[in-house]
């Protein structure tokens, strides 16, 4: 089963982030057959540096997409999985860490369930050092149980993800939406009737912490969120109630100060 990783990688990332993720990816007990790494913008010169040694250096084929300037993740990403060659498509954020059996664990699933189409892991959340996590992210494993959680939460850890392309492509692929542009795929592949499960074991280390709180903190975000719901909502996958209640637990919180909004995430991880 071959299959394609597909990063984005934007100028504000840190170069030691990248290598420890590129790192990851390329000593697989399972190789991806190519990784597709798209520039979203002019990089810096340490980021172009660590794309490079590892483009030169490994045994997986690099296909560096190198956009002109910063379009966004959602532009960036449709690019992307243009660019990839096969079917399946592995997604990987740029400062994550992949455990080392990661692929190996979901194409042995995808093998076994070959009705899924969409399939995503559970993370382990961490702020400097990936055997001290701060916490877990464990969405449901069942598609009937994901179409649920769908409604109020994200159903998939994104950097843990593999698709079918063809399923991307027809919804209209990855489209701008700031902030969720993951998630506003999932809803529209959920509303096509495509099959989504999660693996319940931990296969990507997420870098979270404060810096990832205070990119979704603040008035941008709340007007993001108010327009992701509004938008899901006239797309009929949310009820007035359900589009309601959104808007008061998720996109209100996001006014709060970075220490309260903080523990909303810790208590949501509960739920």
């Amino acid at each position: 089963m071959k299959f394609s990783v597909l990063i984005s990688v934007y100028y504000k990332e840190k170069p030691s982030f990248l290598e420890e993720a590129l790192s990851s990816i390329e000593n697989q007990t399972v190789k991806a057959d190519e990784i597709v790494l798209v520039k979203d913008g002019p990089l810096t010169n340490g980021l172009d540096e660590v794309i490079v040694r590892h483009a030169d250096a490994s045994q997986i084929p690099y296909i560096v997409l190198a956009l002109e300037k910063n379009v966004g993740l959602g532009t960036a990403l449709a690019k992307g999985v243009d660019a990839c060659r096969y079917e399946w498509i592995a997604r990987m954020d740029g400062d994550d860490i992949a455990m080392p059996d990661r692929f190996e664990k979901q194409i042995d699933y995808l093998s076994n369930h070959p009705d899924i189409d969409i399939l995503g892991t559970w993370i382990s959340e961490f702020e400097d050092d990936p055997v001290r996590s701060s916490g877990e992210r464990k969405p449901p494993q069942r598609h009937e149980d994901i179409v649920s959680y769908a409604k109020y939460r994200n159903p998939i850890n994104h950097m843990t993800v593999m698709f079918r392309k063809s399923a991307v492509k027809s919804v209209g692929n990855y489209v701008p939406m700031n902030g969720f542009e993951d998630y506003f795929l999932w809803i529209r592949l959920l509303q096509k009737g495509y099959r989504f499960a999660n693996i319940n074991e931990i296969l990507v280390n997420a870098r979270t912490g404060r810096t990832m709180i205070l990119r979704r903190q603040g008035w941008n975000y709340f007007q993001n969120e108010w327009n992701f719901q509004k938008t899901v909502w006239e797309r009929g996958f949310l009820s007035m109630y359900e589009y309601r209640r959104n808007l008061f637990l998720r996109a209100v919180p996001r006014l709060f100060p970075v220490y309260v909004l903080k523990k909303v995430y810790n208590a949501l991880r509960k739920v």
